[in-house]
């Protein structure tokens, strides 16, 4: 009794070699063409830095607390974590009461982190 087994050959990749090069060449010509077509005036106001139609004024070098950092990581980290609870929702009943348990000690973790970020204070704001 003989197996095949289904062997790649480069000539089967050339559609996926064509299809970016074509992206590719499309990228650099539209970006060639708009940069000789474009128009190439410059002056003292042009170049000025604004933001959202306002004259900058102070300093972009600022320090930022770093509770707005640990905030946004913290966004992160739970956002990512309740990404979880869907796939578990929609196969509630596939899983059993095993998956129950392990949603209940993976909500328990994060509720545990939840509660070390409550009492390290990280989310309280002065």
């Amino acid at each position: 009794m003989e197996t095949t087994v289904d062997q790649y050959v480069p000539s089967d990749y050339l559609p996926i070699i064509i299809q970016f090069a074509a992206a590719l060449a499309f990228v650099l010509f539209a970006l060639g063409l708009t940069h000789l077509l474009g128009p190439k005036r410059s002056s003292k106001v042009k170049d000025a830095a604004w933001e959202s139609g306002i004259e900058s004024v102070g300093d972009a070098r600022t320090p930022i607390s770093y509770k707005y950092f640990m905030t946004a990581i913290l966004f992160v980290l739970f956002d990512v974590e309740i990404i979880f609870l869907y796939p578990w929702a929609v196969n509630f009943r596939s899983f059993g009461v095993e998956g129950f348990i392990q949603m209940l000690v993976f909500m328990g973790l994060l509720l545990v982190g939840f509660f070390y970020v409550l009492k390290k204070g990280i989310l309280k704001w002065e």
